[in-house]
């Protein structure tokens, strides 16, 4: 992740979460969302399966904050935000996640919340999931 110009974080083999905060997410929701996140076996196993999750190959977690996930494009031609937390909120809610993360043992760095940055990524496979707590 670069902001104005200058490197803010980076990690190694992992992966990248586009965090979007909803005005309803709670700390439950959070802890929720890392646990799926660090045991989802979406990593290869030696038969080329998708077996192993981040937490079995020590992988690291990068963690962006993507308000623009919670735009609803239903009606009209431009998103309403209306479902996104307000950006205190919403940035308590990001460093929390984070931080409960890395209490479960996986390095995780963060960007930084409501810069414009530059996100950088290399995707093996592509595989990209969408988790949303609401969606029970």
């Amino acid at each position: 992740v670069t902001v104005d110009g200058k490197e803010s974080s980076r990690i190694g083999p992992g992966l990248m979460v586009l965090l979007g905060v909803g005005h309803e997410d709670t700390r439950k929701d959070a802890d929720a969302l890392v646990d799926k996140i660090i045991h989802l076996r979406i990593f290869e196993d030696e038969q080329g399966k998708m077996n192993i999750s981040l937490k079995d190959v020590a992988g690291e977690l990068l963690v962006v904050s993507q308000f623009t996930l919670m735009g609803d494009c239903r009606k009209g031609r431009r998103p309403s935000f209306i479902n996104a937390a307000r950006p205190d909120s919403a940035n308590a809610l990001y460093e929390y996640f984070i931080s409960r993360a890395n209490e479960a043992g996986i390095p995780t760095r963060g960007g930084r919340f409501q810069a414009m940055m530059d996100v950088d990524l290399i995707n093996q496979g592509p595989v990209t999931l969408l988790l949303d707590t609401r969606a029970k």
